[in-house]
């Protein structure tokens, strides 16, 4: 049997409650930094693609302290511009397409633990709920 590394989830299995783009930075490999490259963004392995952390709130209320905001890592050649703001708020609504979710273990804790990373193929403005039931927004 064959598992793959990166696992497809659904956007709604892993925000239940919707998201936020917090901001979208480039992923920097910290060893390409220090070697002072040009270029130390991180590439993408399947695609050569450049990476971007897009910073997400979890809009679960139930969260812990440090546990609303996660990293969805997105593979372009140019920044994407996440969705626009909702009217007279700070808040960028999101959704991903393509999601997937990567274990590993984190070994630089004194006790390891398994972590998770969550990739996405691209991201859009959440559909409206008269857009998902098929009926015409009045």
């Amino acid at each position: 049997m064959a598992v793959p590394m990166r696992i497809p989830v659904s956007f709604g299995d892993v925000f239940p409650h919707g998201a936020f783009v917090l901001g979208v930075e480039a992923d920097r490999d910290f060893d390409a930094v220090k070697a002072g490259l040009s270029d130390p963004q991180v590439r993408d392995k399947e695609t050569g693609l450049k990476v971007w952390l897009v910073r997400v709130l979890d809009a679960a209320p139930d969260l812990r302290a440090g546990q609303a905001e996660v990293k969805v890592k997105l593979a372009a050649e140019v920044q994407p511009v996440p969705p626009d703001t909702l009217a007279g708020t700070p808040f960028r609504p999101v959704e991903f397409d393509g999601l997937t979710v990567t274990a590993y273990v984190d070994q630089s804790r004194k006790t390891p633990r398994v972590g998770y990373s969550l990739r996405a193929r691209g991201m859009r403005a959440p559909m409206v709920a008269s857009a998902r039931s098929g009926k015409a927004a009045a």
